[in-house]
């Protein structure tokens, strides 16, 4: 019971302090694509489950490394979770994603192990698919947004350039897109959007 409460405090305050945001940081992979369509879905760091009612009719699977968090997603949606660091997980024989999310996960990663998810996700992507990655910009002038990306809890957040970079070692670049999540006329969050195809 104790540990059920201890998992509940910590996904709580991680709800209480994403929710306002969930759907506005989804608002440009939104904007650039249908997600009815979406087939297969590999749901990469997914947290407490805050992208799975955006993919009710495709199979979706969500990958963290946080057994609490895996733990609550699958009570409160039903879906299927896996603890798993994505760069070790195998699918089934024959299973390929045709749309790989990473939403606000890579910068917790350095360069390095970064350039080894993304060579990991491009394995698994099918062969029509795309990868969609979110993720905190560092700003360059200072600002509330430049002093919140410095108290988050990730240290890599990277300016523009430097995502494009990573992401383009193992993606060709079929949208990349700024933007910004607000509250009360305050910009918070500069993030980025990616949306990439695997490189040939």
């Amino acid at each position: 019971m104790k540990r059920l409460s201890k998992i509940m405090c910590h996904v709580t305050a991680y709800r209480l302090w994403q929710a306002p945001f969930a759907q506005k940081k989804l608002a440009p992979v939104r904007q650039y694509n249908n997600l009815d369509r979406a087939r297969r879905v590999l749901d990469v760091g997914c947290g407490p489950g805050t992208n799975t009612s955006s993919f009710e009719q495709a199979e979706y699977l969500g990958l963290d490394w946080s057994p609490s968090y895996v733990d609550y997603a699958s009570r409160r949606f039903g879906r299927k979770f896996i603890v798993a660091d994505v760069c070790s997980y195998d699918p089934p024989p024959g299973v390929l994603y045709d749309f790989i999310l990473v939403n606000s996960f890579l910068h917790h990663i350095d360069d390095d192990n970064s350039l080894r998810i993304l060579s990991k996700l491009k394995e698994l992507l099918a062969e029509d698919g795309h990868v969609h990655i979110l993720d905190l910009l560092m700003p360059e002038n200072p600002s509330v947004a430049r002093l919140l990306a410095r108290w988050d809890r990730g240290d890599f957040a990277r300016p523009i350039e430097r995502w494009k970079e990573l992401f383009s070692v193992h993606f060709e670049p079929v949208v990349i897109e700024p933007f910004q999540l607000t509250t009360c006329g305050i910009s918070l969050w500069h993030m980025v959007y990616f949306k990439g195809r695997a490189r040939q």
